[in-house]
C-alpha cells in the first residue's frame, strides 16, 4: 500500500497543480493523508474538491493548534497506513513517474528504508530556472560516490542534502525515528530522518529529478537563499564578535545533534567520532585568544589534524581567517 503525506498551510495558490501531479502518477497511490496547520485561505476547500474527483482515499486532518512544519509532518506520517510513504510539499509538483521510480527502488532494495532524489527548480509560473537543488548544495558525483562508499553520515554532519519533498520511506522505520526533535535549529523533519537512517546505512538516492521544486518568496523552508561567503578582504574589517557568534552557534548545534544521536541505542558510537571532533573544533574556533600570536599554536594544531576540513573544503580560508581576524 502506498501513502502520500501532505502537509499544508495557506497553500491554495500552488496546491491544485501539486494535487493534479499526484493524481497523474503512472503508479497510482492508495491514500493521501493531509494535515493542515490551521490554514486561513481556501486550502481545505481545494482538497475536498480534489478528493471528490479521485478514486483513492483522501483523509483530511485539521490541527487544533498550529504545529509548525516538523511536528505537522510527524503527525501526518503517523496517520499514514501505507507500507511506503512519499512525503509531499504543497507548492511543488511531481514528475509523473515519481511514485513508480521510488516504489520500485525500495522493493528491489529491501535493506534500504528511505530513498530521495534530486529536483528541478521552478519559479512561480512553473517554469524551470535551469538548475537543480543538488547543483545548489553541491551534492556532486564526488559526494555521491562518498555516500555510496558508506559515508553518508559524514556528508550530513557538514550539511543537510536530503530534501523532504523528494523523500520516500518505509512506515516500518518510523517507530525508531519518532518523536522528531525540535530544539536543534535547522534540524527539521527531513534532516532528522536522513541523519538517523544514514548512520544505519539505510537511506539511498536516485540520481534523477523526480519532482519540480518551486522557489518562491513565501516558502517556509527550502532553497533559494544562499548566504554569500565571507571574502578575504572583509576579514580585515569585520567586527570580531560578528565572526565568533556564528561559530559558537554552529558548535552548539553540533553538540546538541551529537547528544541526540548518542542517546539512540542502535547508532554505532564509532560513527559519531567525527561529529564529536567537529563540535570541539568549532568551540575552539569560537574561543580563540584575542591576540593573534596566541592563536597560532591552536590553529596550526587543528590544521595538522585536518579539523579545519569540518569548516570548509577550502580549509585554508577559515584557518587564515581565524589567524587574521
Amino acid at each position: 500500500m502506498i501513502s502520500v503525506a501532505l502537509c499544508t498551510y495557506n497553500g491554495a495558490k500552488y496546491l491544485p497543480e501539486q494535487l493534479k501531479s499526484i493524481a497523474d502518477q503512472t503508479l497510482p497511490i492508495d491514500e493521501l493523508v493531509v494535515c493542515d496547520d490551521r490554514s486561513k485561505d481556501n486550502t481545505i476547500e481545494i482538497i475536498k474538491s480534489f478528493a471528490a474527483q479521485n478514486s483513492f482515499q483522501v483523509h483530511i486532518h485539521i490541527n487544533e493548534v498550529n504545529l509548525g512544519s516538523t511536528k505537522n509532518f510527524e503527525k501526518c506520517l503517523s496517520l499514514c497506513t501505507g507500507d511506503i510513504i512519499l512525503l509531499c510539499d504543497q507548492d511543488d509538483k511531481w514528475r509523473e513517474d515519481r511514485v513508480q521510480k521510488q516504489v520500485d527502488y525500495l522493493q528491489s532494495h529491501p535493506n534500504i528504508d528511505a530513498v530521495f532524489s534530486d529536483a528541478m527548480k521552478i519559479d512561480d509560473d512553473s517554469v524551470s530556472v535551469g538548475t537543480t537543488i543538488w547543483q545548489e548544495i553541491e551534492f556532486n558525483s564526488m559526494s555521491q560516490n562518498r555516500w555510496m562508499n558508506g559515508k553518508p553520515h559524514e556528508i550530513l554532519f557538514n550539511g543537510f542534502v536530503v530534501t523532504g519533498a523528494t523523500l520516500a520511506i518505509r512506515r516500518s522505520c518510523l517507530e525508531r525515528l519518532m518523536p522528531f526533535p525540535t530544539h536543534v535549529p535547522d534540524l527539521i523533519h527531513d534532516a532528522w530522518i536522513a541523519m538517523v537512517l544514514s548512520l544505519e546505512n539505510k537511506i539511498d538516492f536516485i540520481a534523477d529529478t523526480l519532482i519540480y521544486y518551486r522557489i518562491h518568496a513565501s516558502q517556509q523552508v527550502g532553497f533559494g537563499n544562499k548566504v554569500d561567503k565571507v571574502q578575504l578582504k572583509d576579514r580585515f574589517v569585520r567586527d570580531r564578535e560578528k565572526k565568533l557568534v556564528p561559530l559558537e552557534e554552529k558548535a552548539n548545534k553540533l553538540r546538541d545533534l551529537f547528544l541526540l544521536l548518542k542517546a539512540l541505542p542502535f547508532v554505532p558510537r564509532e560513527k559519531l567520532i567525527k561529529l564529536y571532533l567537529s563540535q570541539r573544533h568549532f568551540y575552539k574556533r569560537a574561543s580563540l585568544p584575542e591576540k593573534r600570536i596566541n592563536r597560532l599554536t591552536p590553529i596550526v594544531n587543528d590544521v595538522v589534524r585536518g579539523y579545519y576540513k569540518f569548516s570548509s573544503k577550502d580549509w585554508w580560508l577559515p584557518a587564515i581567517g581565524d589567524l587574521l581576524e
